[in-house]
């Protein structure tokens, strides 16, 4: 058999259930850690329930990200995921869903393993979100699962420090409310809303024009010269505010 035969005969087994994304559909991809339970608690011997170091490297990662062939124009990382919101006219691969997956799990996997010094891999999914506001809701629950999820980190680390095994810290932790949480930090000395903001609310990370001072060697008259820079925000703003800034993103 002919080669370009074989290969029009079997390409179609690896193309046949090719999905692309719809043109004007706005394509979230949101990466997370696979096994870093065992990656945090077991491999490395890291700071809990936040370690400044993890919290490098995911931003490392997110910054590669945002560069790495796609148009990226808003990234968010918090605890051990990222995710980015694509230009809406992106266009890479035909839009082909595979190729979104597998390029930017691949790219993050790598980058965050040197990074951080050891084998790390990272899945990655897509989420498809017609309207403007939708992008908005995406943005908003994954920060309000950084609350959620520092909140309950830090109760749980508190009551294993004082002696309680994990599955005993896990089942308190079950029934408390938001406000038992908070009280039960406070009594340790602890005010939530006095922890960095990076690990109540996660970091975002966009792309903005800078313009800086320089010369024409040419005329020798001043000029300016404008450069794209990436901007990291670990100061995010709450509710209201945080849907405005990320509306400002995509529009």
């Amino acid at each position: 058999m002919k080669f370009d035969d074989l290969d029009r005969r079997m390409r179609v087994f690896e193309t046949a259930h090719d999905g692309c994304v719809l043109p004007q559909i706005h394509i979230v991809a949101r990466l997370d850690g696979k096994n870093f339970t065992r990656l945090t608690k077991e491999t490395l011997p890291l700071e809990a329930p936040f370690d400044t170091r993890f919290r490098d490297a995911m931003l490392a990662t997110a910054a590669h990200l945002m560069d790495a062939g796609f148009r990226v124009v808003y990234g968010y990382t918090q605890s051990d995921e990222i995710s980015l919101l694509l230009h809406r006219d992106e266009d890479q691969f035909g839009r082909k869903r595979r190729k979104f997956l597998s390029v930017l799990a691949g790219e993050a996997s790598a980058k965050f393993s040197l990074a951080l010094g050891t084998l790390a891999a990272f899945d990655c999914r897509l989420s498809e979100l017609p309207t403007d506001a939708l992008v908005v809701d995406y943005f908003r629950w994954r920060h309000e699962d950084a609350h959620r999820n520092a909140l309950n980190a830090h109760c749980y680390w508190a009551l294993r420090k004082e002696g309680v095994d994990a599955r005993a810290a896990t089942a308190r932790l079950r029934g408390m409310s938001v406000a038992d949480k908070n009280e039960c930090l406070f009594v340790r000395g602890v005010n939530f809303n006095d922890l960095p903001a990076w690990q109540r609310r996660g970091t975002g990370l966009w792309w903005h024009d800078v313009e800086t001072p320089g010369v024409d060697p040419r005329t020798g008259s001043a000029t300016l010269a404008r450069r794209r820079e990436l901007h990291v925000e670990s100061q995010l703003p709450m509710k209201d505010a945080y849907s405005a800034l990320v509306l400002e993103r995509i529009t």
